[in-house]
């Protein structure tokens, strides 16, 4: 399982399924309600957004040669604030959905930043000192 968990190809798919899901649940005209919580959406933009962080740190820190963790970082963050503006544009275009939203894609880019710093705590085992 470990052997798995070092692969960086399990991490590049799992952005590829990330955003898969993303991309569907953005061309619903309209989401499920859920609960009434203040702030829910930002939140749920920055915690989801933070999983594609994660996957894509650990992508390319175990990519060979891996990437330094600042690096890894960088391109994280990067990589969530690039999808988070073309998401927001694509929902500019689905009825129902109002896109370009500066919070959600201020989220988005928070929640590149968090998944990252997430992945370079959580991911030490796996990456080693590499």
């Amino acid at each position: 399982m470990t052997r798995l968990l070092r692969t960086p190809a399990l991490w590049w798919s799992l952005t590829a399924v990330w955003f898969c899901i993303l991309w569907t649940f953005s061309s619903f005209p309209k989401l499920p309600p859920g609960p009434e919580i203040p702030f829910q959406d930002k939140i749920i933009h920055t915690l989801y957004y933070s999983g594609a962080a994660f996957c894509v740190w650990l992508a390319l820190r175990l990519k060979n040669p891996p990437a330094t963790a600042s690096r890894a970082m960088l391109w994280a963050v990067v990589f969530c604030m690039t999808v988070g503006a073309l998401d927001e544009f694509h929902q500019s275009f689905v009825p129902g959905r109002s896109g370009n939203d500066p919070g959600d894609w201020l989220a988005d880019s928070l929640g590149g930043f968090l998944g990252s710093w997430a992945a370079g705590l959580l991911g030490r085992g796996l990456v080693g000192k590499a």
